[in-house]
């Protein structure tokens, strides 16, 4: 007897939805990858100005996944983090230079190798933060906050002071890096008939930090570190009633933070080419925080826009700002581009805070929920 039932359509046998699933994953993939296309093409288009504006970005986005790793996802707020960012550039200077003389001050150098120095800076920062970790592991919010103000002190009287390491207010120039036996210096190589200078190498270099800091941080998110980050952040009391260290793990993200930041003061410092003492102040301390609130709070996407929107605003205002109203060049007694960036970006934290708990990366994803049609979303 043949059989007479009829084949079942795929359509049919899978839910309503299932078909299309793969297509919002599909398509996320094919923007990462042209969006990973496009930075990796940049030096070979962008003018040194908009390369070393990136680098300047690069740089904050990966001291604001740290600062994002204790703030937005542990609820400690911290206003030290220009203070690691300044133990890790100078502790490169430091490890990596020479010594010899600068504004009449004898400067220390151990002279090691430039890649081992970075790696050792941004250990160094880890010491530092491990060295304020006890005070980190008991103290939560507001109070930690004060706290780490200290720290912004300390530092620039330190940074003042000691002349021997800094250079003094003048500061102290910055060994290039050096790698498998290629320097990152000014001396023009050319590839593909473009000359790269140190803002066109630097740039796979910064690449690479950001990418290798943005994946290790989404990892810590997506474990069980995150999750009971998380729950320190939420109610400090159940997370230790549910097992959770609650010191061990307020010091250990700590320690976490200032790695980051120490790396981002490296990376700093290599794009400025001179440590200066007072860029390490309390002004820098606040624009990491206004990142990421601004880009939002407790995740890695939202560091890397909010360091993006903070960092950039400036640069694009220098550039343009005599095609804008109410912006002068600065010292001509207007508002200058600086200033305006920071009235910009202190408006958007206001409106980010009224508004948008989620910030830039929370309105994003609000925009796609309601862009996307329902069948998708199924």
């Amino acid at each position: 007897m043949s059989d007479t039932r009829s084949p079942v359509r795929p359509a049919e046998a899978a839910p309503p939805g299932a078909a299309a699933r793969p297509r919002p994953l599909a398509a996320r993939n094919v923007s990462v990858a042209a969006a990973g296309l496009i930075l990796l093409a940049l030096p070979f288009y962008l003018d040194p100005f908009w390369l070393q504006a990136g680098l300047f970005a690069i740089a904050a986005a990966i001291g604001a996944i740290g600062l994002n790793l204790l703030t937005g996802a542990t609820g400690q707020l911290s206003m030290g983090h220009a203070f690691f960012l300044a133990v890790g550039a100078y502790g490169y200077c430091a490890l990596a230079g020479d010594g010899g003389t600068a504004g009449g001050h004898t400067l220390v150098g151990l002279g090691l190798p430039s890649w081992l120095a970075a790696v050792l800076a941004v250990v160094l920062a880890g010491a530092a933060g491990g060295l304020f970790s006890p005070i980190a592991g008991r103290l939560r919010g507001a109070y930690l906050g004060i706290a780490t103000l200290a720290l912004i002190f300390i530092g620039q009287h330190v940074l003042f002071n000691a002349t021997s390491l800094t250079g003094g207010f003048n500061g102290r120039a910055v060994e290039p890096l050096s790698l498998l036996g290629f320097t990152f210096d000014d001396t023009e190589t050319v590839i593909a008939a473009v000359p790269f200078h140190s803002a066109e190498k630097l740039w796979y270099v910064a690449l690479a930090a950001l990418l290798g800091g943005a994946l290790f941080a989404r990892g810590v998110l997506r474990g069980r570190p995150g999750r009971a980050m998380n729950a320190l952040r939420d109610h400090s009391t159940a997370a230790a009633v549910m097992g959770v260290a609650v010191a061990r793990y307020r010091a250990a993200v700590f320690v976490l933070s200032s790695m980051y930041a120490g790396l981002a003061g490296v990376l700093l410092a290599l794009v400025f080419q001179r440590t200066v003492p007072d860029h390490f102040g309390m002004v820098l301390s606040l624009e990491y925080l206004a990142m990421i609130v601004i880009g939002g709070l407790g995740t890695v996407a939202g560091a890397v826009v909010g360091a993006v929107f903070v960092s950039l605003l400036p640069q694009l205002l220098t550039r343009y700002g005599d095609a804008l109203p109410l912006v002068s060049s600065p010292g001509s007694g207007g508002v200058s581009p600086g200033e305006a960036s920071r009235y910009l970006y202190g408006a958007a934290v206001v409106v980010v805070v009224l508004f948008l708990p989620g910030g830039l990366t929370g309105l994003a994803r609000i925009v796609r929920t309601r862009t996307t049609p329902s069948k998708e979303r199924t």
